[in-house]
């Protein structure tokens, strides 16, 4: 079945962001809790909850490491 390009790119972006937050709840290991990683004007925002300003700046500096996108704004938000 054919599907248009813009489908295919949006499926395997779907997947990337998806595999990315993986990745970066690996290397948290589980300190940001509701992590969530948006696609917005080619660049992510992360949001979630976390206890600690070192976790939310870990969480920002995975996912600069991976490359692939680059970060908007980090709305993790500390308490």
């Amino acid at each position: 079945m054919y599907c248009p390009p813009a489908v295919e790119s949006t499926a395997s972006t779907v997947r990337g962001l998806d595999q990315l937050e993986a990745h970066v709840q690996s290397r948290l290991s589980g300190q940001v809790r509701d992590l969530q990683l948006l696609l917005r004007d080619n660049g992510l925002v992360l949001r979630g909850r976390t206890r600690t300003y070192y976790a939310k700046q870990l969480a920002q500096h995975a996912v600069m490491q991976a490359g692939t996108f680059s970060v908007l704004a980090n709305e993790i938000e500390v308490s």
